[in-house]
């Protein structure tokens, strides 16, 4: 591979081939008997990577971070003497592996679960958070070198585990199955990602693995041989026909015939493709001639025939796949592509590790990847695939731009407690703060970042941990919706504090016509008119809606001031979707002047009238409260609002009671409800009161943070009616509780 140190020495002309030699001496002077976590020395270590990132031909100043980065991890006092022994560039590395060392403990943490043991949902914010990690972790490597040397390091950790038959670490096997092995799988280095994958696999289901691989090598070396003279065979016949073609084995592993025994509900038996070979030829027109040679030679099985070419996959990709019968009897698959189709399924953003990761959806065909983040790891496979190429020439600014292109567009930050949040580039605290929550954004004044106070409108880096600083009650500052103090990065949360602002400002509107309509009653003598009446008189759904109007010009005070005084050319308004779910009763309520059935003990023919406070209905306990003008106002005995008036003036308290029940009476309750907001949730709820022979003759809901919460106006003819009712209502879908008010 080429890389900025091979550049520098070309332009500058200054070799450094003694720098591994010398980072490697510094090793075993400093750190010969020190000890990693895992047990194995820090020389042990170093000299495992650098016999792995020796394949993958990285340069020297890569190789020499590999060897000191253990040091500088876990031998005091010797990173400080890195950069000035070893220049910069190698410092700069060490740096970089330290911190992927720090995410890979955040991953370590958070994968000690088996996902079957896990919820769907816990599974899909697992999937989440171990997404984010993998995106979090190239990020962090600005340097792709430093990734390179993070997957050497773990290769190298479970060679030694595997080597000295020892256990890892908890989580260790996990980590590596859910984030290094297909980030290696991203980077196309398949040789390490299948070590990778197998070495985990045999730590995490080391019972599966054994059976596996017993089954693979009792028939491996017949295998093995049968592909050898299949592929001789082939080319024989290929060569004959005019064709050039390259022809090679494709080796299953392990985890990926476990995977695919998993993902398609197969036996070992049943795989086809664990005997399998791949042809690659210049065009299409060649692909369709080597798959007629292929299917004269063996005899085909129509079923396992799949062309990718005329009809490719969602995401792009492209090859014939066919399953035919061997002169032995036994079934091995064949791939046939181009060259650019092979570049496209290995490099190109049809990224073929996406249904490789993807499990038993991917193996449907079902993802597809057109992101930005996909054309750029695409663009890193291509870039490491130049290690084969070793006169490939760059110009060194170009390579320098190249090698410090940011890999994706967020930066990834940690709550206290781990889970990582994905941001836009130049988020601050606030963005992270209305991320988690908008009550929080709105109410946060202060953060802590590792630590240490810093202001709002600090610029938040890669793996740093935030924490929130926030009053009870509160709301957000106009400053922050002014770009220039840089306060929020994200135009989802400025539109939350654009909406917070936009509430505030209708709240005050409807304050000013709520004034405006107190003084029109105040001066027509009115005060007692009751505002939802005339609301629904002038053709508004609320009071509050009319106050609006009233403040903004829409609506004239004299419409009002007419109303008031013209009660009979009052205006129906339409029927809203609310409203629609209501029904006149063919019972009279006691609020619409029918007899309350109220008996005044000691008292005959006294004008009684049921509190709208409490809307009491039999057989509730109840007591009366003699007012000013109005006769008795009976309330329930354990009501907020008489418990108030008892207490200023006991003498006014009346004992009451229910006398005989009338059929042709019903009494007004209100029923509340709370439930996670969803379609068709009004609907269900009125239903059951439907069915309940339960007339509803108001409805007002309120939605707020997914939460429903609604108040029905009902009609009874006893309390004991409702029980039943709101028993059911608990049980619709989504409702969180039902009661009484």
């Amino acid at each position: 591979m080429v890389t900025s140190t091979d550049l520098t020495a070309r332009v500058a002309g200054i070799p450094d081939a003694e720098l591994v030699e010398r980072a490697l001496a510094y090793v075993r002077e400093h750190g010969a008997e020190v000890a990693l976590p895992t047990g194995e020395s820090v020389l042990s270590h170093a000299q495992g990577m650098l016999r792995i990132l020796d394949g993958l031909r990285v340069d020297d100043a890569a190789r020499a971070a590999a060897c000191l980065f253990g040091l500088a991890a876990f031998v005091p006092d010797t990173e400080a003497d890195i950069a000035p022994r070893f220049g910069d560039e190698v410092a700069r590395l060490v740096n970089g592996v330290r911190q992927l060392l720090r995410i890979g403990a955040i991953a370590g943490s958070r994968s000690d679960a088996e996902p079957a043991t896990q919820s769907k949902n816990e599974a899909q914010a697992r999937h989440e958070q171990v997404e984010a990690l993998r995106k979090m972790l190239l990020a962090f490597a600005q340097d792709i070198r430093v990734v390179l040397v993070r997957l050497a390091s773990r290769l190298q950790t479970l060679r030694w585990m595997a080597e000295t038959k020892q256990a890892p670490q908890p989580g260790v096997a996990r980590e590596t199955l859910d984030i290094y092995a297909p980030l290696a799988n991203r980077l196309g280095i398949w040789q390490m990602k299948w070590e990778l994958e197998d070495l985990a696999f045999r730590f995490e289901q080391p019972d599966t693995y054994k059976r596996i691989a017993k089954l693979l090598d009792e028939k491996r070396i017949e295998r093995e041989g049968y592909i050898a003279s299949a592929i001789a065979r082939l080319q024989s016949e290929l060569a004959t026909a005019g064709i050039r073609a390259e022809v090679s084995g494709r080796p299953k592993h392990i985890y990926s015939i476990w995977k695919k025994m998993r993902g398609k509900e197969l036996d070992f038996a049943d795989l086809y493709d664990v005997r399998a070979f791949r042809v690659i030829v210049d065009d299409i027109k060649d692909c369709y001639t080597v798959l007629g040679i292929v299917h004269h030679i063996w005899q085909p099985i129509p079923r396992e025939f799949d062309d990718y070419i005329s009809r490719p996959k969602a995401n792009g990709y492209k090859s014939l796949h066919t399953v035919v019968i061997g002169d032995d009897g036994r079934a091995f698959e064949v791939q046939i592509r181009t060259h650019e189709m092979h570049h496209f399924a290995e490099y190109g953003v049809a990224a073929h590790w996406r249904y490789k990761e993807a499990g038993n959806r991917g193996y449907a065909g079902q993802f597809s990847a057109s992101e930005r983040y996909d054309e750029k790891i695409a663009w890193l496979r291509q870039l490491l695939a130049w290690k084969d190429d070793a006169d490939h020439s760059v110009a060194h600014d170009e390579w320098e731009q190249i090698k410090h292109a940011a890999i994706d567009d967020h930066i990834y930050v940690l709550t206290p407690q781990a889970r990582v949040v994905a941001l836009p580039q130049g988020a601050t605290p606030l963005d992270f703060a209305y991320y988690l929550h908008s009550d929080l954004g709105h109410r946060c004044r202060g953060a802590r970042v590792d630590g240490t106070m810093v202001p709002l409108n600090t610029t938040l880096k890669n793996g740093q941990t935030v924490e929130i600083i926030a009053v009870k009650q509160g709301g957000p500052s106009r400053d922050w919706l002014n770009a220039e103090l840089g306060y929020l990065a994200s135009s989802r949360a400025r539109a939350k504090v654009r909406a917070w602002f936009n509430a505030l400002d209708s709240q005050e509107t409807i304050a000013q016509g709520r004034a405006l309509i107190d003084k029109t009653l105040q001066r027509e003598g009115k005060t007692a008119v009751k505002l939802e009446d005339l609301a629904t008189r002038l053709g508004f759904k609320t009071p509050d809606d009319l106050f609006a109007a009233v403040a903004k010009d829409e609506f004239s005070l004299r419409h009002v001031e007419h109303a008031l005084r013209h009660p009979e050319g009052e205006v129906q308004a339409p029927l809203s979707e609310e409203d629609a779910v209501t029904k006149k009763s063919r019972a009279t309520s006691v609020a619409r002047g029918a007899k309350s059935g109220v008996l005044v003990v000691g008292v005959d023919s006294l004008m009684t009238q049921m509190s709208r406070c409490c809307k009491p209905a039999p057989p509730d306990d109840i007591v009366g409260f003699v007012t000013r003008g109005r006769g008795v106002s009976i309330h329930r005995r354990n009501c907020h609002t008489f418990q108030q008036l008892s207490a200023r003036a006991p003498e006014r308290v009346i004992q009451t009671e229910w006398g005989k029940k009338s059929h042709a009476a019903v009494y007004p309750v209100d029923i509340h409800v709370e439930a996670i907001d969803r379609q068709g949730l009004l609907r269900d709820i009125s239903e059951v009161l439907s069915r309940e022979k339960i007339n509803v003759t108001g409805v007002k809901t309120l939605s707020s943070k997914g939460v429903a919460r609604m108040q029905f106006t009902a009609e009874v003819s006893e309390a004991t009616q409702l029980q039943r009712a709101l028993q059911l209502i608990e049980d619709v879908q989504g409702v969180l509780q039902a009661k009484r008010k």
